[in-house]
């Protein structure tokens, strides 16, 4: 892309307005994210002692719990901010302030659930707002798109087609296969196919937010079945990722949760954007 190109050999990219409003926008994602994380562990410890089936082992009992609509709730505003926050910034720069959300529900965690964070969770921490920091400033631009149709176009190329497929069967080993044997004793697990289905899930987010955003700016993109499609994808992910989160945070500490999906998911991520949109992060 000539315009990320431009921005990494001249060393660092301005901020454009849009990329502002982006950024602004995943920071107050990432504090509802983090929040909701908290609430949702904390309904789902109430459901498990009610019911005596934790969402671990395929108990449902949480949907009846209050609190963790609340922590449902607080998650769907953070996403929504989210969701905007990739209509105007490069996926790219959007996910790795996801960190935030790491020291959010690391802290609360804390010192509300008694998960205790130890030196090595602190310095992991501070690792990963780090290494968000350094992606943040070097972050390419990306093309501009003026149509669902050249999104489509991206992500029906041989080389996204490829990590689609490698991402769907991975996948399903890993729910079919791995999930019912090491589950419930492998943190890896979970966070791997909440990781792996959110890679995707971003990239049709970012899609569908484009869309969006040029819809309403008087380009209608609501008549093309493409938007649909990746409509009909989020949610797919989506749900996919809610149920095994919920199964991660329901067997595992919130504190180590947390950290390990997001560096699973925005690894991934950035993998996925550098395919599809065929950005790359020059240091100079």
């Amino acid at each position: 892309m000539e315009g990320g190109m431009g921005a990494g050999v001249g060393g660092e990219q301005e901020l454009s307005a849009d990329n502002v409003r982006g950024i602004v926008l995943a920071l107050i994602s990432s504090g509802f994210i983090g929040g909701s994380f908290i609430i949702k562990k904390k309904g789902l410890r109430r459901a498990a002692a009610a019911s005596g089936i934790g969402a671990g082992v395929g108990g449902h009992s949480y949907l009846l719990e209050p609190l963790w609509w609340v922590g449902m709730i607080t998650m769907i505003v953070g996403e929504i901010a989210n969701f905007v926050a990739y209509a105007f910034a490069p996926a790219v720069l959007v996910t790795p302030l996801g960190a935030l959300s790491i020291i959010v529900s690391a802290v609360l965690a804390h010192f509300i659930l008694n998960e205790k964070l130890h030196a090595l969770g602190v310095l992991g921490c501070v690792l990963c707002i780090t290494g968000s920091m350094v992606i943040v400033v070097h972050a390419p631009q990306e093309q501009e798109i003026t149509s669902v149709k050249e999104i489509w176009k991206l992500a029906t190329q041989p080389s996204f087609l490829l990590y689609v497929a490698t991402v769907i069967v991975m996948v399903s080993v890993l729910m079919f296969h791995f999930s019912p044997l090491w589950g419930q004793s492998n943190v890896l697990i979970y966070t791997a196919i909440c990781s792996l289905m959110g890679s995707l899930s971003v990239m049709s987010v970012k899609a569908l937010g484009t869309s969006l955003k040029l819809t309403f700016e008087g380009t209608n993109q609501l008549v093309y079945p493409e938007t649909w499609f990746f409509v009909l994808v989020v949610a797919t992910c989506v749900l996919t990722q809610l149920n095994y989160l919920n199964k991660a945070l329901d067997t595992f500490n919130t504190a180590i949760v947390s950290p390990i999906y997001y560096v699973m998911f925005t690894t991934l991520t950035i993998l996925a954007s550098i395919i599809m949109f065929k950005v790359f992060f020059y240091f100079y």
